[in-house]
């Protein structure tokens, strides 16, 4: 299995999730500015993974790799914020969190083993 493949894959389908979950809240400023900083960090962490996978080398893996995990907990930080100011429904917010959850786990655990080496 093509684990940098499906993780490509994966943070693309997460980044694009959140998206979709977001346009259809109405517009305020106070959304406004939540949307574009999670949907900033959301797809960061799809584009910075992706450079990951065509790192040139082991150094500059690494460091993109520390973009990913900050990327991720930044989004993370923000999902918290949604679901405290209940502005999606809980259903929206449990899958949401969980992949959200479930790649943060993943990178920080990829990153560790890569400053192993």
């Amino acid at each position: 299995m093509d684990y940098n493949q499906v993780f490509r894959e994966r943070t693309k389908n997460f980044s694009v999730l959140v998206i979709k979950s977001l346009s259809s809240l109405p517009y305020s400023d106070d959304v406004s500015i939540i949307r574009k900083q999670i949907i900033r960090s959301s797809t960061s962490v799809a584009a910075n993974y992706r450079a990951v996978s065509r790192a040139r080398s082991e150094k500059e893996k690494f460091a993109k790799l520390c973009i990913v995990v900050e990327e991720i907990d930044e989004t993370q930080l923000w999902l918290e914020i949604i679901e405290e100011l209940e502005y999606l429904s809980p259903e929206k917010m449990i899958h949401l969190k969980s992949e959200c959850e479930e790649l943060v786990k993943v990178m920080t655990k990829y990153k560790y083993k890569l400053s192993q080496v």
